[in-house]
């Protein structure tokens, strides 16, 4: 303890007090109320989160109209940023890398043309091909992401491209879905051609995708949605149909044969 002389005082010395004997008695006196506000704990967590969310479906957004604009080769990362007024290292904050982006665009895209389809989820068997003639009925309302998708995807067959397996095993799901439901058509009469069953699933696929293209050049002279659904229940009617013409085919040769006769096979 130190002492220090003090003009004016009965014996000229005073105490001085050690540092946390003065620290001790400021921490005794009482304080002052808080005027700043503390948001309740839940909103503390979630608006950041809230906010974030917000800020990637934006960049997923534009990202989605400049790609489908663009292109995903000369779409850049700095026209993304610009339309939702941050920087080319905020975007790569969020997504990492341009290549990424373009499959969280590609998921994004996805999400939004079945947002208003009864069903979301890809239905099995016959069901499939309402849900085909739905999903081509809603594409003709948001040409912007029919666009996108039609872009990316002629150009994902380019070497190295980011999407090229992402478009790849899409395009052999969908097949599966739809020889799944051209099965289900056939019935249990007995087993369809496989290469008939596989031709068709392709077709249904290219004739929708080309319908598509057709549609964004000259929209006041494809009808879409009525191009597409003709051209489905076509190509299911002749796959089905083909066990039918085969059938009666049979049947029509058995009853022209004399009775009595016996079948020689190679000779009608």
């Amino acid at each position: 303890m130190s002492f220090r002389r003090t003009p004016g005082s009965p014996s000229g010395v005073a105490l001085e007090r050690p540092p946390s004997t003065v620290y001790a008695s400021r921490m005794s006196s009482p304080a002052k109320p808080s005027t700043v506000k503390v948001p309740p704990r839940g909103e503390r967590v979630r608006n950041p989160r809230k906010q974030t969310a917000k800020t990637r479906e934006d960049i997923l957004d534009a990202a989605l109209t400049t790609f489908g604009n663009r292109g995903y080769t000369n779409g850049s990362l700095v026209e993304i940023a610009d339309q939702v007024g941050m920087t080319h290292a905020g975007v790569l904050h969020h997504f990492g890398s341009k290549d990424q982006l373009l499959l969280a665009v590609l998921k994004h895209r996805d999400l939004a043309s079945s947002r208003d389809l009864e069903d979301a989820n890809l239905p099995r068997g016959a069901a499939l091909f309402a849900h085909l003639r739905q999903t081509a009925q809603l594409n003709a309302g948001q040409p912007g992401l029919v666009q996108a998708y039609a872009v990316l995807s002629a150009e994902s067959v380019t070497d190295e491209h980011p999407a090229k397996e992402w478009f790849r095993q899409r395009y052999e799901g969908l097949r599966a879905s739809v020889r799944e439901a051209l099965r289900d058509e056939w019935g249990s009469d007995g087993d369809p051609d496989p290469d008939s069953v596989e031709a068709a699933a392709a077709a249904v696929l290219a004739v929708m995708d080309g319908l598509q293209v057709q549609w964004l050049l000259a929209p006041d002279e494809v009808d879409l949605a009525q191009a597409s659904a003709f051209a489905i229940d076509a190509i299911v009617a002749a796959t089905v149909d083909r066990r039918r013409r085969a059938t009666v085919a049979a049947v029509a040769q058995e009853s022209d044969r004399p009775s009595g006769s016996a079948s020689v096979p190679g000779k009608k």
